[in-house]
């Protein structure tokens, strides 16, 4: 049996920024289901929200954060992460992230090492009252997860499993202590042997990302499965706030392009959203015009669709030089030619789809949770940063953030036992190999279907309710096939996508007002006097 002091699961900025302070502090294995890189960050393309601009301020980076939040934010976390945030991009660029910046006095100057006011260049973005996200061209994601993978690779004390799949939680609960529950380890499938390991750890840490699989489009890659979400709610931890899942206004629509992100930063520089006429309607729907608020902007384009009966808007920023489109977005700006458009002289075809998970496992904002020894980091924990709709390029900061105080927190409350409760290995039983893969991939996509078309940006309870008999029909059928069959990477994440669609279905429908994210035709009003607060969802 594998023992370290502490099991990361995920690999992307939270999980990585953890593994990397942990390991000062003892043995780190970083559990991750495919290749390290594979994750939400390395998809990340507008950047890092913080203060470092003269022209800006910790009060005008909280105002906006909780006016986009809708009166669900945690003030405090928010302030806490907002004032915290320098320093941690800092630790990014020691680490050799250089954010790109613009010229000073004819000559560029390196933000390597520190920031000096006033010389990065920053981009700005829906919500936002001032420049304020830090990027690397249009792909910061990608160029902070190979920051941080190379550091790893220089640390002795971190194992790293690529193409391991964490399984489940194990609890002292379920092993039959009813005086203390904590968690004690997790089991975990070796993909390539298709052996499920039991890993021993008093200290857990979620950091699997967010759920956009869930639906049938997304602009997350095909890890998101809303893995460490599920594992959570079955050991009985607290969920929160799994109704606000962001739809990101803009992603290309192409019948070959699959979940390509069109970065808000486009509209933050100038672009235009404009309907099949040509009209730039967002004027009728927020006089912030095309840099309104993500859950403003997605709800306008739907209703535009639907208006119209057209199959999508237009993104245009055609009035912007084309040296200066093929400068600050060089991947969009290529791949966009890759399926024949010029985003420099034509508009460029997009929809909205289902983009981040603003709720969660529910945290503090040191990532503890509800079970003693599990942390949750990242998009995958629900600290009360985002309230019912995340300001854009949040999200990266707050993983930053909390992965360091998660550290903190973790070194100042491993238990103190006399002796280890031996925990069991995993027991297969008489299972078979799955016989029929056409099951799991037509449950798979009859969930994606049926979320997009009865949970998506505008809800009605009607709709709801259809989708909740459904999945919990699906779950029974999973349920079966899961305890018939061995497991496998296919069948965990199908059993985890119908746990969290159906956490969301539930949160939906406990919340009857429209607040952020959460459009009901039925309650389109807020209601603060019964729902200005979170929504708790437990096993327990």
């Amino acid at each position: 049996m594998k023992e370290y002091d502490f099991v990361v699961i995920g690999s992307g900025i939270a999980g990585l920024s953890f593994a990397l302070k942990a390991a000062k502090h003892g043995s780190v294995a970083v559990i991750t289901k495919r290749k390290a890189a594979d994750t939400n960050t390395a998809w990340a393309q507008g950047g890092i929200a913080c203060v470092t601009s003269e022209e800006d301020s910790f009060e005008l980076h909280v105002r906006d954060t909780l006016q986009a939040g809708a009166g669900l934010c945690d003030e405090a976390v928010v302030r806490t992460i907002v004032t915290e945030g320098p320093e941690r991009i800092r630790e990014l660029a020691e680490l050799g992230v250089h954010f790109d910046e613009r010229e000073v006095s004819g000559h560029r100057e390196s933000a390597t090492g520190r920031i000096r006011r006033g010389e990065l260049d920053l981009g700005k973005e829906g919500g936002h009252s001032k420049r304020r996200v830090l990027h690397v061209r249009d792909a910061t994601g990608k160029e902070i997860e190979d920051a941080l993978l190379r550091e790893l690779g220089r640390q002795s004390n971190v194992q790293l499993l690529e193409n391991h799949m964490a399984v489940d939680l194990i609890t002292a609960a379920k092993l039959g202590f009813a005086s203390e529950d904590r968690c004690l380890g997790i089991y975990v499938l070796d993909e390539k042997t298709g052996d499920v390991e039991t890993i021993r750890s008093d200290r857990i840490v979620l950091a699997t990302g967010g759920c956009g699989k869930v639906y049938l489009y997304t602009t997350n890659p095909d890890i998101a499965t809303g893995d460490g979400v599920a594992m959570a709610w079955r050991a009985g931890v607290k969920i929160a706030n799994m109704e606000f899942i962001q739809f990101h206004p803009t992603c290309l629509f192409h019948p070959q392009a699959k979940s390509f992100l069109i970065s808000e930063a486009v509209r933050g520089e100038g672009g235009i959203l404009r309907n099949d006429r040509g009209e730039d309607f967002m004027k009728r729907y927020d006089p912030r015009g095309s840099l309104a608020p993500r859950d403003i902007v997605a709800r306008a384009i739907d209703a535009e669709i639907k208006r119209s009966g057209a199959k999508c808007v237009f993104l245009d920023i055609t009035h912007r030089s084309p040296e200066f489109v093929r400068e600050r977005f060089p991947h969009i700006y290529q791949t966009c030619l890759r399926f024949g458009i010029d985003m420099s002289k034509q508009a460029i075809p997009v929809v909205p789809a289902a983009h981040y998970q603003c709720g969660g496992i529910n945290t503090d904002v040191n990532g503890v949770t509800s079970l003693p020894g599990v942390y949750a980091i990242g998009e995958v924990g629900c600290t009360g940063m985002h309230g019912a709709n995340r300001l854009a390029s949040n999200s990266l900061l707050e993983g930053l953030v909390v992965a360091h105080r998660a550290v903190a927190a973790a070194l100042q409350t491993r238990p103190a036992r006399k002796q280890k409760i031996a925990l069991p290995e995993w027991q297969s039983g008489n299972v078979q190999d799955v016989d029929e893969m056409v099951v799991i991939y037509h449950n798979w996509d009859e969930i994606r279907r049926l979320m997009w078309d009865y949970v998506g940006i505008v809800r009605t309870d009607k709709r709801l309710q259809r989708a909740s008999a459904r999945l919990r029909n699906l779950q029974r059928e999973i349920r079966e096939f899961y305890w018939n069959f061995k497991v496998s990477v296919d069948l965990l994440e199908l059993r985890n996508l119908a746990a969290v669609a159906a956490l969301i279905v539930d949160s939906a429908l406990c919340r009857k007002e429209s607040r952020g994210l959460h459009y009901t035709l039925d309650y389109p009003n807020p209601d603060d006097g019964q729902f200005r607060r979170d929504t708790l969802l437990s096993r327990n």
